[in-house]
């Protein structure tokens, strides 16, 4: 990656530096840079910090609430100087005269660009790849080496030189580094003086650079800046000391503020208001900013500009930043509105991954355990308050003594007596402040359990969706089991219509002697069985109709199957003992026959009845 390459690049500059040059370096406020250790870019860490960044309030967007990286953020990570004039000024549409005057370097005309291939070489980095077989730290010190033998050794107009492209190198390729290849010359104009270069707020500049860069488009792979501060731990810093950070100490004015940070066309909002309790403040219902409500005044910084001076077109930021902005200030006792207004704005992108599944029961022992610590806690400082009560009380009776000479002396109250009663004043204080974490803590446990019983219930109610979707799984297999019967008992109906049209139809080709009524019988048999037929079709039909339009149905379904296998079974047991009766009158009528008698003449056909008999 890019960035990482630069880095390298620019600390092995740096190290090769004399010492002169690198105390000038410390003393514009860039040495804690190169003590930072090295990194790899992490892509996709920073690929999802830029997909929770909110434009519109230049802030990150967590389920918690806002999170911003504050200027006190860049001042301990960094060492960078956030306090100072402003990084502004003019920027040109052409930098050929001022970077051939000092830099000694070729700019195109009507460029603003410095070719990264002639900087560095200017800086004696020649062959800067990576040489087969060798390691990083090998690489690394090779690139110290060639580096050291084109650099001046002396102070003088050769250092003041190299100084400055090194410079222009160190802020664009990595403090304020683009995605193309080249540096930008628009800091040139203030590294002219360097005795005045350590005077400007170059953290804040970074910070305003950060902001833009994470303001890009989320299919951007490639990292912008000092990659670095974004895979740094932030803290509060709350019971932290300024030890070995003496800058800070200039710079805390700016610190908890709202202010607008600068970096020429880059002037972008630090709001600050809306990251209160990072600042151990109660978060207060403020207004989310919009896009509308401040200018923007450009991101690019490259091609081709006109002659501007940003001093005077960001007069009102540059105002407001010399005023150190305003106080980040809060009077309420409770989170819930400005949370309840954060869940209804961001809601929808804060919890996109609903496939993560929070383990309550952890939480809620987790919550337990923190309760418990409070309890503890408070107990304790509630014994030390009362220790430290009783030893005012003796102190003050053990004064109240020697009161009239002390007022006759004209001495003060006594100081011990004094000292012990701001004692116990903190002390109370921080009873107090463990109650209400205690409270708290409770609140939110009680809270915690309730979500963990809703939970419970609604697993329940999942449990129970299923054993439903179960049985009606096992219905619709009964139903299609019944729906297969039926079809089968259809076809066997069928089958005996046609026998019977099959005997009906011998009846008449071979003239049996029947009588009228045995003919009428089995002409009703007939009908009866196409009536069934008909029926066990329409019942199947009914039944895929069903079962596709809606599986609630499959009780009914099913009831109505059993409803039509039981007539089935009563029509064939009727049709079996209507087939004996037919025989055994058959039988007789042929043992009559062989005795003797004669064969009665066929039945006379009437007129319009037809083969089936429809007329009798």
């Amino acid at each position: 990656m890019r960035t990482r390459v630069s880095w390298m690049l620019v600390l092995a500059v740096f190290l090769a530096f004399p010492p002169f040059q690198r105390e000038r370096v410390e003393e514009m406020g860039f040495g804690e840079i190169f003590r930072i250790g090295r990194m790899r870019a992490d892509l996709s860490l920073t690929q999802a910090l830029r997909s929770r960044w909110d434009t519109e309030a230049t802030a990150f967007v967590f389920p918690w609430g806002h999170m911003i990286p504050s200027l006190k953020d860049v001042s301990r990570i960094t060492g960078l100087r956030v306090h100072g004039k402003v990084v502004s000024g003019f920027t040109y549409p052409c930098y050929q005269e001022l970077a051939g005057r000092l830099l000694d370097l070729p700019v195109g005309h009507r460029s603003s660009l410095v070719p990264r291939v002639a900087l560095q070489e200017s800086l004696g980095l020649f062959n800067v790849g990576k040489g087969a077989g060798e390691t990083e730290d090998e690489h690394f010190q090779r690139l110290v080496r060639i580096s050291r033998r084109e650099l001046a050794s002396e102070p003088g107009a050769e250092a003041d030189l190299n100084l400055r492209r090194f410079l222009v190198l160190f802020l664009g390729r990595l403090m304020f580094a683009t995605r193309g290849d080249a540096a930008h010359c628009h800091f040139l104009p203030l590294l002219e003086d360097l005795s005045e270069v350590g005077g400007y707020a170059w953290g804040a500049a970074f910070l305003a650079h950060q902001f833009d860069s994470l303001g890009a488009s989320e299919r951007q792979t490639s990292t912008s800046g000092f990659f670095p501060f974004l895979q740094v731990v932030w803290q509060p810093y709350l019971r932290e000391s300024d030890e070995g950070q003496p800058w800070l100490v200039q710079a805390r004015p700016y610190f908890s503020r709202s202010v607008w940070v600068h970096a020429f066309n880059l002037v972008l909002p630090l709001h600050l208001f809306l990251c209160q309790r990072s600042l151990d403040l109660r978060q207060s219902a403020v207004e989310f900013p919009v896009r509308d409500r401040y200018r923007r005044l450009g991101r690019s910084i490259r091609g081709l500009h006109d002659t501007t001076d940003w001093r005077e077109r960001t007069k009102e930021q540059i105002s407001d930043w010399e005023r150190k902005g305003k106080a980040v200030k809060s009077t309420t006792t409770t989170d819930d509105a400005y949370l309840q207004a954060y869940a209804l704005k961001y809601g929808g992108k804060v919890y996109k991954s609903a496939r993560h599944q929070v383990d309550v029961a952890s939480e809620v022992a987790s919550l337990r355990a923190l309760l418990y610590s409070a309890m503890q806690d408070g107990e304790a400082a509630q014994r030390q308050a009362e220790e430290l009560r009783r030893e005012l009380e003796r102190v003050r009776s053990t004064g109240a003594g020697g009161a009239s000479s002390s007022r006759a002396a004209g001495s003060s109250p006594s100081l011990l007596e004094a000292q012990l009663a701001g004692v116990v004043l903190r002390a109370e204080e921080a009873q107090r402040h463990l109650e209400e974490q205690e409270k708290d803590l409770r609140l939110t446990t009680e809270h915690a359990m309730e979500l963990q019983g809703q939970r419970d219930q609604l697993q329940g109610q999942k449990d129970q969706l299923q054993g439903q979707r179960d049985l009606l799984q096992g219905e619709i297999q009964t139903l299609r089991g019944d729906r297969d019967q039926l079809r089968i008992q259809a076809e066997a109906a069928e089958a005996r219509v046609a026998e019977a049209m099959r005997e009906l139809e011998a009846l008449r080709v071979q003239g049996l002697s029947v009588d009228q009524a045995e003919l009428t019988r089995l002409r009703t048999d007939l009908q009866a069985q196409q009536a069934v037929s008909r029926s066990l079709q329409e019942i199947v039909t009914a039944i895929g109709r069903s079962h596709s339009r809606s599986r609630s149905g499959a009780s009914i379904s099913r009831a109505t199957g059993t409803s039509v296998g039981q007539y089935l079974a009563g029509s064939s047991s009727r049709r079996r003992n209507e087939e004996e009766e037919m025989r055994r009158r058959g039988e007789t009528s042929a043992q009559s026959g062989r005795g003797g008698g004669e064969m009665p003449p066929p039945l006379d056909r009437q007129e319009g009845s037809g083969e089936s008999g429809g007329g009798q």
